[in-house]
């Protein structure tokens, strides 16, 4: 089961909201990682929140977005989510 689904032809926005996880600290930088197949048009990040705009994909394909932040304090950390396409 996917945690989120998209039409193949939609160019919808993600994200993840780490304040929790941060506490004090920040997201100092932020990359995402996902499979040939799916395509990311933008990108971004606040101190506590990155995000991604994904567009395309193949019709009844599961895709495993991740993404990878660094923090002010040095720390590193992973997340990921699934993304089915109708």
């Amino acid at each position: 089961m996917s945690d989120y689904q998209k039409n193949a032809s939609a160019v919808l926005d993600y994200n993840i909201n780490w304040a929790s996880w941060l506490g004090t600290d920040i997201i100092e930088s932020a990359q995402w990682h996902y499979p040939a197949g799916i395509t990311a048009t933008q990108h971004s990040a606040t101190t506590a929140v990155a995000t991604v705009w994904l567009s395309g994909g193949t019709p009844g394909a599961v895709y495993r977005v991740t993404n990878q932040i660094w923090t002010s304090a040095g720390r590193c950390e992973l997340r990921s989510f699934d993304i089915g396409i109708s």
